[in-house]
């Protein structure tokens, strides 16, 4: 069966760091094209960051363009986001999402941002 299962989240000191795992199977991983969503308390779900299939094209949103990077190893079928330099503001679950024909999203890891 489908699975992504997000891992590395926690809690982390403003300007601190943090790297999130997607670990995908169940599907041809190498074929998607990858997103990480984040989803903060009373507020939609948002777009963070996502990359092809091969891995040469990279989007971000504004307000992590700088300081998150996303990255894709097909050998192991996992996609990361490297967060660097941690504001409040980025506190939130953190979902990996795979696109393709079908959709399929992970169930998320908590990333909490505070002193």
């Amino acid at each position: 069966q489908v699975q992504l299962v997000e891992s590395g989240g926690g809690l982390v000191q403003p300007g601190g760091s943090l790297r999130l795992s997607c670990a995908a199977s169940g599907f041809t991983f190498s074929i998607y094209a990858m997103s990480w969503y984040r989803q903060a308390p009373g507020k939609q779900r948002e777009l963070v960051a996502d990359i092809s299939s091969g891995g040469s094209i990279t989007n971000y949103a504004d307000s992590v363009k700088g300081r998150f990077t996303i990255s894709r190893d097909n050998a192991k079928s996992t996609v990361y986001l490297q967060m660097n330099s941690l504001k409040p503001d980025d506190t939130a679950v953190y979902y990996c999402k795979a696109t393709r024909i079908y959709t399929y999203w992970g169930a998320g890891t908590q990333v909490t941002v505070s002193s």
